[in-house]
């Protein structure tokens, strides 16, 4: 049962970090397509941000194989 469990932690992790990182992605396209000369500066926020989520989604699947 504790195996189950760890999955399904593990699997909502991975799932929330694919729509996060996708909503952020399409965001930026979006933004990008409105003012084109901020492109450096979209992007960057952009990377940041991935970054920041995938960090989120690592600890939450590191939390959920401990618990």
């Amino acid at each position: 049962m504790g195996g189950s469990i760890t999955a399904i932690g593990l699997a909502l992790a991975a799932i929330g970090a694919g729509i996060g990182i996708g909503q952020i992605g399409g965001r930026a396209m979006d933004a990008i397509a409105r003012q084109p000369e901020a492109v450096g500066d979209i992007r960057a926020n952009m990377i940041l941000t991935a970054a920041l989520v995938e960090g989120a989604a690592l600890i939450a699947m590191v939390l959920a194989y401990i618990l």
